[in-house]
């Protein structure tokens, strides 16, 4: 999970765009980045998702994937090589 960095939250910062992230073709970064969004669940962020559209998951874990999976999540993957030297290119 080192991979992944935590969420901006749309509302607070600026540069982040309104349109849904792109869909996650990696089933394995699915689960690092849907992992990471329900911490954020279980410590207090609010949901992402209008509960009058659809009933609420109950566990965070569940309302973190479908929230993945709608592209509410987003999430920055960064490049091996600059992880690797510190980030000094």
């Amino acid at each position: 999970m080192d991979d992944v960095h935590s969420f901006p939250e749309p509302l607070d910062d600026p540069s982040v765009s309104a349109e849904p992230a792109a869909p996650i073709e990696s089933r394995f970064l699915f689960v690092d980045v849907a992992a990471l969004r329900a911490k954020q669940l279980r410590r207090g962020a609010r949901p992402r998702i209008d509960h009058d559209e659809v009933p609420m998951p109950h566990k965070a874990e569940r309302l973190a994937m479908e929230e993945v999976r709608r592209g509410l999540v987003y999430y920055n993957v960064l490049d091996p090589s600059a992880a690797r030297t510190g980030g000094e290119a």
